[in-house]
């Protein structure tokens, strides 16, 4: 051990006094004149800048090596290439080709940092900003519109994402670089993180537990936190968000600055929602939720060191709507009601040697979660219920790391190999138990490798996960609610294999097998009691083995200066689906369900154009349709699978030269969601509807302020409908109507 420290000391020593500095030009190959406000940045490192007005860039202490390096500007195609940096002034110059696709990012969600083109895996990627333009309430609500990607809802305020039909623990959700934990298992319980404060979300639609491990069996959600301003430079922003159907707000503030060290931020926000109304004009009791969300990180760069420090607090009261009752605007939530607290503290650093760099990555998660339950034939005043004691009290804390080592490159080769675990602790202190007090410990190790070609990519790994589950025995023997102790160990091998190649000069086609596992959550194995938020009584079954799935993928991409297809199509085979189902039996008038596994296949795709025709650049026609459908080996359906959907949009953009109105848009949106008739056998068929949406939006100068206006409706038509992922619709309870958003966005 003193070796390696030894070694790491030295390299440190000799590499932190060989300095760099990387400078340029950028200008555009249509007109050779250079371009300002060009975004310069190294992903590896996490450093970037902007060019002046003489098209001019500079990048100071940077370390010697290899790196990747992106430029990107709106209405030119983004650069992509690598650069080595040698000690002492190095010079790169630019040119920008001309193209009307959105720029291109760099996908930070798998290991290798490319862009989406060069990406041997299909992943999807959105702006957070973009998806509330798009009239979002909150961010499980915005990630719908990614193609593959819906949510189980329970009112507005609890959503859970679904990804190609998967959800719940199948769906692993990564925040600040680190996997987010807070009991995550139940139907209600939602994402459990605010909007604001995060840059973008990844998608990963399919298996990826070469990369993350367990519950990575279905996709993988990523949020990537919002961004330190460029070196040398102070930001701030306040964004104001008005939404008329519960007459919510929602508001946040931000302030950042960078030096040429140490950086900074911190944002901060409040949202409040009275309970929405549905189509049918009928407001529903107890949909009403209030969030108070603080993000801030500290970043110290030098040399070949970079490090960052992250906090986060999420702290919500949620109701949980049972049925149509008091009409009125409160925006304090009633029995039942959950007040939810999550702490995430991460740290992730990097030491640079010329070819090859280590990253460790450290988080702890702190999740409180409290339902509030009335009392049998008890009605509570609203005002008394301040002073109530949980029935359900649970905390969770969990400590992780990922230690990362991206090995020097060997000709076409870049291999990174790793180990990532986690350590979790449950306890409960309410008078009701719905899992025991248990320990988790995880550990995994991988390794994987990118082979460049001229016209193709090639990426492989292999992977190796334990998990054991430690459950304490709770309640009396023979009695409802007895939860034996657990002790099991879970055991994975995966490996994942993809391809990309260049089959023209604009078409790419992708195809990536890849193996993943689960093992079952603790509700899965040790339930036995009624789950109020179910309204149903569940038990459990010790014995569940893992979920394992084998997914191909296959993909095919055209992109031209005025038009872009998609075509992608998936199989999933998965091995010991767990699952709830009835058994016909009652305990106090609710019904049993009992956990079970079977066989199941999963399987279907997305398909969509972006056509924007020159001379007519500013007019964008998008559509997009996807399908997915999954049953067992008994051809049985399986639950909350969502249904067939086509979105068209239709959208203008002007770049506006009025001294008071700058880059002005506006949209239309019809999304038609089909009947699901495709049912598991306790579900009901869904009707189909449709919904229309519009928006426009603008910069504008009010009192020499810039200002950023938009204005999104919503289901214009106030279309009364149920969403077949709505966990209301068994109590044939709506989903939102019409709602309009005006929001401000004020740069200070």
């Amino acid at each position: 051990m003193k070796y390696i420290f030894s070694i790491l000391f030295i390299s440190f020593y000799f590499n932190i006094n060989a300095q760099c500095t990387l400078r340029g030009n950028i200008s555009a190959e249509d007109s050779s004149s250079p371009l300002e406000q060009v975004s310069v940045y190294l992903p590896q490192i996490e450093k970037g800048s902007v060019t002046g007005d003489n098209g001019a860039y500079t990048m100071e202490n940077l370390p010697v090596g290899t790196y990747k390096i992106i430029a990107s500007f709106m209405g030119y195609q983004t650069f992509s290439s690598e650069i080595t940096l040698t000690e002492g002034i190095n010079t790169l110059d630019i040119v920008l080709l001309p193209s009307a696709i959105e720029m291109e990012e760099v996908i930070v969600s798998t290991p290798f940092h490319k862009l989406q083109r060069e990406n041997v895996m299909k992943v999807e990627q959105a702006k957070v900003v973009a998806l509330r333009k798009m009239g979002a309430i909150t961010l499980a609500d915005g990630i719908t519109n990614i193609p593959g990607v819906e949510s189980v809802s329970t009112g507005i305020g609890i959503g859970k994402p679904v990804i190609r039909g998967l959800s719940s623990n199948r769906v692993l959700v990564y925040s600040q670089s680190i996997r987010l934990e807070n009991q995550q298992f139940g139907d209600e319980h939602g994402l459990g993180i605010g909007a604001s404060g995060v840059e973008s979300v990844e998608v990963i639609k399919g298996p990826a537990s070469l990369l993350y491990g367990s519950d990575a069996l279905g996709g993988v959600l990523y949020l990537n936190p919002e961004q330190f301003a460029n070196m040398n430079s102070t930001e701030g922003s306040v964004n104001l968000n008005y939404f008329t159907n519960t007459q919510g707000m929602d508001a946040n503030a931000g302030f950042k600055t960078s030096g040429e060290r140490f950086k900074f931020l911190v944002r901060g926000s409040y949202a409040s929602h009275a309970d929405y109304k549905g189509g049918n004009d009928i407001r529903v009791t107890n949909s009403r939720f209030n969030e108070f969300d603080i993000k801030t990180a500290l970043g110290y760069q030098f040399g070949i060191f970079k490090t960052e420090l992250r906090y986060n607090l999420n702290s919500s009261d949620l109701g949980i709507p049972e049925e149509i009752g008091i009409q009125d605007l409160g925006r304090t939530p009633i029995t039942p009601y959950q007040e939810i607290n999550n702490h995430i503290v991460s740290s992730k650093s990097d030491l640079f040697f010329n070819n090859s760099s280590l990253r460790l990555t450290l988080g702890y998660i702190f999740n409180s979660r409290k339902e509030f339950e009335e009392e049998e034939d008890t009605e509570i005043p609203t005002e008394d219920q301040a002073n109530l004691e949980p029935a359900l009290d649970m905390q969770l804390s969990t400590f992780s790391y990922n230690l990362q080592y991206n090995l020097p490159s060997i000709g076409r080769w870049q291999t990174i190999a790793g180990i990532q675990g986690m350590n979790q602790k449950n306890e409960n202190f309410g008078e009701e138990v719905l899992i025991p007090d248990a320990l988790t410990n995880d550990i995994g190790i991988l390794v994987t490798s990118h082979i460049h070609f001229e016209k193709s990519d090639i990426q492989l790994g292999l992977r190796f996960d334990n998990r054991s589950i430690k459950g304490e025995e709770t309640g009396i023997l023979g009695e409802e609610g007895y939860i034996a102790e657990l002790d099991r160990n879970f055991n994975s091998f995966n490996a994942a294999m993809g391809y990309r190649i260049d089959l023209l000069k604009n078409l790419i086609g992708r195809i990536n097998i890849a193996s993943g596992f689960r093992a079952p959550n603790l509700a899965e194995l040790t339930s036995n009691g009624i789950h109020e938020g179910t309204n149903r009584f569940e038990i459990g079954n010790p014995n569940l083995k893992n979920e394992n799935n084998v997914q191909t993928d296959i993909a095919l991409e055209y992109s031209s200066q005025h038009f872009e297809f998609f075509a992608n199509g998936f199989y999933n085979i998965i091995n010991d689906y767990i699952f709830i189902e009835p058994n016909g039996e009652f305990v106090d008038n609710n019904p049993v369900y009992n956990y079970i596994q079977q066989d199941a296949t999963l399987y279907g795709g997305e398909i969509g154009f972006h056509f924007h025709p020159h001379p007519l650049d500013w007019l964008h026609v998008q559509s997009s349709f996807e399908s997915v459908t999954g049953q067992l080996d008994n051809d049985d359906y399986l639950p909350l699978i969502p249904a067939n959907k086509l979105s068209n949009t239709i959208r203008l953009e002007f770049n506006n030269s009025q001294k008071w109105i700058t880059n002005s848009y506006t949209f239309i949106t019809l999304n038609s969601i089909f009947d699901q008739n495709k049912v598991a056998t306790f579900e009901t068929p869904t009707n189909g509807y449709n919904l229309l949406n519009a928006g426009f939006g603008a910069s504008v100068k009010l009192f020499k302020q810039d200002v950023e206006l938009v204005v999104t409706a919503l289901n214009i038509l106030n279309q009364d409908y149920i969403s077949h992922l709505s966990r209301l619709k068994v109590d044939d309870i709506s989903n939102i109507g019409r709602n309009i958003n005006i929001g401000l966005s004020i740069p200070l």
